[in-house]
């Protein structure tokens, strides 16, 4: 059920893009492509469904900001955690725009709402910054709690969100961001390939 929950609140934030300006700024086309791996962290999570199909048919593929889109995804598990990772690919304007739809759209469908407002982390190792943040999704009178992180850049958006079936409705403000940004960035480096 932790899955399907992750899945509903990911999905429903990466189907509503837009605004922004059409520059089409495309210089020389996308650099990267999202690849949706067996398993992820070294093969801590493994694949339990590909959702790329349900992806693509909730994002459009041409908007105001993002041109010639692609979307896929995965729901991953590992012992009790239920992760889901859903990336765009194609020609992004204004990354900042993407990541600023895509978590607002995550509580867009009235059940969800914010528990720790989002803000930008730098992984532990360095390079480019995600923005995570926690909500929390009530399904079926459950408080269910999402850790989540997003990023963005001129090819590609990611989105990677994990509930953990042993402790549905964690504190939210006892989680630990930075250690998710490190893992979200971990992710990003598996997930995010260069095309050609």
């Amino acid at each position: 059920m932790a899955g399907m929950v992750v899945i509903g609140t990911v999905v429903s934030a990466m189907g509503i893009h837009g605004g922004g300006s059409s520059s089409g700024g495309s210089d020389g086309g996308p650099k990267y492509r999202i690849t949706v791996p067996q398993t992820l962290m070294g093969g801590e999570y493994k694949l339990a469904k590909d959702i790329s199909q349900q992806a693509g048919s909730a994002v459009p593929s041409d908007g105001a900001n993002e041109h010639n889109i692609k979307a896929v995804g995965g729901q991953y598990s590992s012992g009790t955690k239920s992760l889901v990772m859903l990336g765009l690919y194609g020609v992004i304007d204004d990354p900042e725009t993407t990541v600023d739809h895509t978590i607002r759209g995550m509580t867009r469908d009235g059940k969800t709402e914010v528990a720790v407002t989002d803000k930008e982390f730098t992984p532990s190792g360095g390079g480019d910054s995600l923005t995570c943040g926690v909500d929390e999704r009530t399904e079926m009178g459950q408080k269910v709690t999402l850790t989540f992180c997003v990023w963005a850049d001129s090819s590609t958006s990611g989105n990677v969100a994990e509930t953990d079936a042993s402790e549905l409705s964690k504190d939210p403000y006892s989680i630990d961001l930075q250690k998710f940004a490190d893992k979200a960035d971990k992710i990003r480096s598996e997930v995010r390939k260069p095309v050609g």
